[in-house]
C-alpha cells in the first residue's frame, strides 16, 4: 500500500464506521431492543436518530474537504457545465419529492409531539413523480450529487463508500417495504426499476393512483 493510502485509512474506517452505525440504529433489532428495554424512549427515537447521524457527519465532511492532496479528476469545460447541471437538477429533484412526505414523521417530531411508541414505522407508499420512473429517486439522486463532483482521493473514498452504503441500504429498504406493503410493494417493484429510469418500465398516473388505493385498503 502506498504513503498516500495508508495516510487515507483512518479516513475510510471512519467513513465505513459512519455507515455501519447510522445502518444499525436504523434496524428494526435495534429499535425493537430499546422499545422492550426503554420504551419511554422510543418517541424520541427518530429525533434522536437523525440528530446523531448529523452531529457525526458534519466533522466527518469537515476531514474529507480538508484533505490536502491534489484532484484525481476535475470536470472541466463542457464538462463542468454538465456536472454542474446534473447536480442542480438532482437536488432540484429531493425538494420536488419532498412534498410527498410529512417532513414532522420524517424528523421524528411528530412521534415525539404524540408519544409513538410503535417500533415499525407507519407509512403510506410514497408514489411522487419520480416514484414512477425509479422506485428510490433519493438514492439515485444522492449517487448523482455524489459522482458529478471534483475527487481529490478523500473525496473518492468518500464517495465510494457512500455509493456502496446507498446500494446495502436499497436491499435493506426493499426487504421492509415488502413487509409493509407486501403484494403490492412486489407489483410497483416489477414495474419500476430501483436507480436507473428505462423507458419500457414506468408508471403512468392512473397506475400509481390505483397502487395506492390498494396499499390504503391493505
Amino acid at each position: 500500500m502506498t504513503d498516500a493510502g495508508v495516510a487515507l485509512m483512518p479516513l475510510a474506517l471512519a467513513w465505513a464506521a459512519y455507515f455501519a452505525l447510522h445502518s444499525a440504529l436504523a434496524s428494526l433489532a435495534v429499535k425493537r431492543r430499546v422499545a422492550t428495554r426503554r420504551p419511554q424512549w422510543m418517541p424520541w427515537y427518530r429525533l434522536a436518530y437523525n440528530g446523531i447521524a448529523l452531529a457525526l457527519l458534519l466533522p466527518l465532511l469537515a476531514w474529507t474537504l480538508a484533505w490536502p492532496g491534489p484532484f484525481v479528476w476535475e470536470w472541466r469545460g463542457a464538462w463542468r457545465w454538465l456536472g454542474d447541471g446534473l447536480a442542480i437538477l438532482a437536488a432540484l429533484g429531493f425538494l420536488w419529492t419532498l412534498r410527498d412526505y410529512d417532513g414532522a414523521e420524517f424528523l421524528g417530531l411528530r412521534q415525539a409531539r404524540t408519544g409513538e411508541r410503535r417500533v415499525e414505522d407507519q407509512e403510506r407508499l410514497h408514489l411522487s413523480v419520480l416514484h414512477r420512473f425509479v422506485r428510490h429517486p433519493w438514492y439515485a439522486l444522492g449517487l448523482v450529487l455524489l459522482w458529478t463532483r471534483d475527487m481529490d482521493a478523500a473525496r473518492l473514498v468518500a464517495a465510494t463508500l457512500a455509493s456502496g452504503y446507498l446500494l446495502v441500504g436499497l436491499r435493506l429498504e426493499e426487504g421492509r417495504l415488502v413487509a409493509l406493503h407486501g403484494d403490492v410493494y412486489r407489483d410497483y417493484r416489477r414495474r419500476v426499476p430501483a436507480l436507473l429510469p428505462r423507458p419500457w418500465r414506468w408508471l403512468r398516473r392512473a397506475d400509481a393512483e390505483a397502487l395506492r388505493r390498494r396499499a390504503r385498503e391493505r
